[in-house]
């Protein structure tokens, strides 16, 4: 029986040429571009987005090409919920969001994944770079053949569930071999820029939208250092993350990086650089990806998208929460983004750093 795939194809060429590796393998395929907001509430950078209406039509052009049906989904409601009011709460309560974790959970994997089973569909299908391999009816998230273009580390909270109905063509390729791909089959974006930032933050500064978006405005607040002396005045709380030096408005004479962050006060906290190591952290809402893991477990971890993985010790404190020990002091652990754990190349689950 030929296995029906809905293709999530947001418009660039690496969910475009996944859509073409699925049906040269056989698969009955139907594109899903998802509409996630109205453009004239997003500050948008065609350069550097995704799901813009231009995207919807680039999309459009390769599922035509490809004989393929072609739909959108309306799924603003839910990414307003559950990616941009989290992405806002998140930094009002002093934390750093990493908003396209939480798309790949609730959007791709939930509401479009839901939508598959609805229309009795096999896979969900996107352009990540990754790949899901079975063994002994379990199946495991593993890294990218390709190491620089890894995405294994935004997909941990999937589920047994959901990795089993999930194809990832792209992970045995690297991206020079997706570009070749796209423009011998003449696809419209074979040279499209990858989408590089937030998608409805797409001019970068998250802190205006933040205020466009909520009609609010965040005041003034005082600098200071551990011993809370008063070095200067901030310009707003949630301009503000860990580990950040540039952009401060304030000359201190030698540099000086975020380190805190106090709502209730509405203080910021500068240290030196040195004083940003740490080496222990919590996460919670932690997600494993492997059966029966143990209470300690040696492994490596990453506390942000782009970094090499270092060695700790993780210990289990509860099936929610793990708290992670590092073997070296690392910079600047920051609240609300995730750590993920690997053994090698297989994920073994990930959680929110608080």
């Amino acid at each position: 029986m030929i296995k029906k795939a809905m293709i999530a194809m947001s418009g660039g060429v690496d969910s475009s040429v996944a859509a073409f590796l699925m049906k040269e393998k056989g698969f009955d395929c139907v594109g899903a571009t998802m509409k996630l907001y109205d453009e004239e509430n997003i500050a948008l950078n065609s350069d550097a987005s995704c799901c813009s209406l231009d995207d919807i039509e680039d999309a459009r052009s390769v599922a035509s090409r490809l004989n393929m049906p072609h739909y959108v989904l309306n799924f603003k409601g839910d990414f307003k919920e559950k990616v941009i009011n989290k992405f806002i709460a998140t930094y009002e309560q002093g934390a750093t969001p990493n908003p396209c974790i939480d798309c790949n959970r609730y959007l791709k994997f939930e509401k479009l994944f839901q939508r598959m089973q609805e229309l009795q569909f096999d896979y969900v299908v996107t352009g990540h770079y990754a790949r899901v391999m079975e063994d002994k009816g379990w199946f495991y998230l593993k890294k990218a053949v390709d190491q620089t273009k890894d995405q294994s580390y935004v997909l941990y909270s999937l589920t047994q569930g959901q990795l089993s109905h999930i194809l990832f063509p792209l992970g045995e390729y690297s991206k020079s071999d997706i570009r070749t791909i796209a423009e011998k089959q003449g696809f419209i974006n074979a040279r499209k820029k990858d989408s590089q930032d937030i998608c409805f933050v797409a001019d970068g500064d998250y802190a205006a939208f933040i205020e466009r978006y909520t009609g609010k405005k965040y005041p003034e607040g005082d600098f200071v250092d551990r011993q809370g002396n008063v070095l200067g005045r901030h310009q707003g709380i949630i301009r503000y993350t860990n580990g950040q030096r540039k952009g401060l408005g304030v000359a201190f004479g030698k540099p000086m990086y975020v380190c805190d962050k106090d709502m209730e006060k509405n203080t910021v906290t500068l240290c030196s650089n040195e004083e940003l190591f740490s080496k222990e952290l919590t996460a919670s809402d932690f997600n494993w990806l492997i059966p029966k893991p143990g209470d300690v477990i040696t492994c490596k971890v990453r506390v942000r998208y782009n970094m090499k993985e270092q060695s700790a010790t993780v210990y289990r404190l509860d099936n929610n929460s793990v708290k992670i020990v590092f073997d070296e002091v690392q910079r600047a652990i920051t609240k609300g983004q995730a750590a993920v754990l690997y053994n090698g190349d297989t994920v073994l689950g990930g959680g929110t750093i608080i």
